[in-house]
C-alpha cells in the first residue's frame, strides 16, 4: 500500500485514478469532542493490481493540501465508489465544499439487489469478495499517530474488498436494468443541503410536546444560539445545553442567573459567565417575538382512520413484491408509509412514485380498491386479479 502525506504524492496518486472509470473511497474520522468531523484518514484503491494500486492518505500530515483529492471527486469521468456514504460525503462538502460525482453506494445498490436491509460492509465482503474482515481495529483514536500495522490493513480492507462489491453490483444493476433505481435513490446523498443545519433552523429537530407558538418562539431562539455557538466554537451542541435541558429552559422562562441556578438539567458551564448571558438573552427574544412571527408547527392533515386489517394487508403485499423483486422492503415502504397510504390512497407518497411503483405502488392501489386480493399456495402469496 501506499502511505501519503505530501501533497506530491497525493497529487500522482490522484493523477493516476483519473485514468480509471472508478476509484473506491472511505474516510476515518473522529467526531466525540468536534461539530464537524475530524478528518483523520482516506483511503483510496484503484481497479489496476499491485501493492501501489491502495493508498492511505494521512489528512492530519503537516503541510498536506487536500486539493487534488478534492479536484478527484469532483471529476465527471471517475465514479467515487463508497458504502454508506453520507458521512464520508458530509466530509467531504464540509472540507472541500465538493460533493464526490459520479457517486456510487454500494449499500444503497445491495439493498436494490436483493441483499437486505442497510446490509453492512462485511457483510457485503463476505457474501461478493468470500472473505472474512477482522474488526479489531473498528472502534480505535484514528487521530494518533503513528498508525499501528493493524490499523492499517484495516482501513485499507474498507476500499479493496470494495472494488469487487462494486464490480458484482454494477453487473447485476445493469443485467436487471435497476441502475436508474440507484440514481434515484443517489439525488439525496448529493443534495448539498442534506448534510447543512441553518442555525435558524435547528429547533425543529427537537421533539416537543407543545405547540404553543410562544413556547417555540423560545425553543427556536435557543436553538439557534446554540447551533450558531456549536458551529463557530467547533464542539457538540449537547456540549453547550442538552436537548432536556434546552426544553426545560425554555418551559420555565428564566428572566436572570438566580433563576437559571434553579434548573434540574442546565451544565454548570451554562449557569455563568458569556452562556448564561447568551441564554437569557435567547429566552427574551422569544418571549418578545411578535404574534405575527410565532413559529407554528404545521397542522397536521385531517388523517382519515386507518384500518388496521388494510395495513396489514398491505404488509403481505408488500413482502410478496419485495421477494420476487429481490429488493429491500424497507427501501420500497416503511410501515408509516404503509399506513398513510392506507389511510390517503390519494395522497403524494413516496412510495407512487418512480420505480416503487411500478414494483408495489400500483398494486397495492389495486388492493386499496378492491381490484385484487391475495391468497397462499403453499408458502407463497397469490395476487389474485378480479
Amino acid at each position: 500500500m501506499l502511505e501519503i502525506s505530501t501533497t506530491d504524492a497525493l497529487a500522482a496518486f490522484c493523477s493516476r485514478a483519473k485514468a480509471h472509470s472508478f476509484v473506491t473511497v472511505d474516510t476515518e474520522f473522529l467526531r466525540e469532542r468536534t461539530y464537524y468531523a475530524q478528518l483523520c484518514l482516506v483511503q483510496m484503491a484503484l481497479p489496476e493490481e499491485g501493492d501501489d494500486a491502495g493508498a492511505l492518505i494521512d489528512t492530519l500530515a503537516d503541510g498536506l493540501d487536500l486539493g487534488p483529492l478534492f479536484d478527484l471527486m469532483a471529476d465527471p469521468s471517475v465514479v467515487k465508489v463508497f458504502h454508506a456514504a453520507r458521512q464520508d460525503l458530509e466530509i467531504f462538502w464540509t472540507m472541500g465544499r465538493v460533493i464526490p460525482e459520479p457517486l456510487f453506494d454500494t449499500q444503497v445498490a445491495a439493498m436494490v439487489c436483493g441483499y437486505g436491509e442497510q446490509v453492512g460492509y462485511e457483510t457485503l465482503v463476505r457474501k461478493i469478495a468470500k472473505a472474512d474482515l477482522d474488526k479489531s481495529s473498528r472502534f480505535t483514536d484514528w487521530s494518533r499517530r503513528p498508525l499501528s500495522a493493524k490499523q492499517k490493513t484495516y482501513a485499507l480492507a474498507d476500499v479493496t474488498h470494495l472494488r469487487d462489491i462494486y464490480l458484482t453490483l454494477k453487473k447485476r444493476l445493469d443485467e436487471t436494468g435497476r441502475q436508474p433505481w440507484v440514481e434515484e435513490e443517489m439525488s439525496i446523498l448529493r443534495s448539498p443541503s442534506t448534510y447543512e443545519v441553518k442555525p435558524e433552523d435547528a429547533w425543529q429537530r427537537l421533539k416537543t410536546r407543545t405547540t404553543s407558538g410562544r413556547f417555540l418562539a423560545i425553543v427556536r431562539e435557543l436553538a439557534q444560539w446554540r447551533e450558531s455557538e456549536a458551529q463557530s466554537r467547533d464542539v457538540p451542541r449537547n456540549r453547550l445545553i442538552k436537548d432536556d435541558a434546552l426544553l426545560e429552559v425554555a418551559s420555565n422562562r428564566p428572566r436572570s442567573v438566580e433563576d437559571l441556578n434553579k434548573s434540574r438539567l442546565l451544565l454548570r458551564e451554562a449557569r455563568k459567565g458569556p452562556a448564561a448571558e447568551a441564554i437569557l438573552a435567547a429566552v427574551q427574544r422569544g418571549i418578545d417575538c411578535p404574534d405575527d412571527a410565532l413559529p407554528r408547527v404545521q397542522a397536521q392533515k385531517r388523517q382519515a382512520p386507518i384500518s388496521p386489517a388494510l395495513s396489514d394487508l398491505l404488509r403481505v403485499l408488500l413482502k410478496a413484491k419485495s421477494e420476487r423483486a429481490g429488493v429491500a422492503q424497507k427501501l420500497i415502504a416503511t410501515s408509516a408509509d404503509l399506513d398513510a397510504l392506507a389511510s390517503e390512497p390519494e395522497g403524494d407518497h413516496l412510495v407512487l412514485k418512480g420505480w416503487r411503483r411500478d414494483i408495489f405502488g400500483a398494486d397495492a392501489l389495486d388492493l386499496i380498491a378492491g381490484n385484487i386480493a391475495l391468497g397462499v399456495k403453499g408458502n407463497t402469496i397469490k395476487i389474485i386479479r378480479s
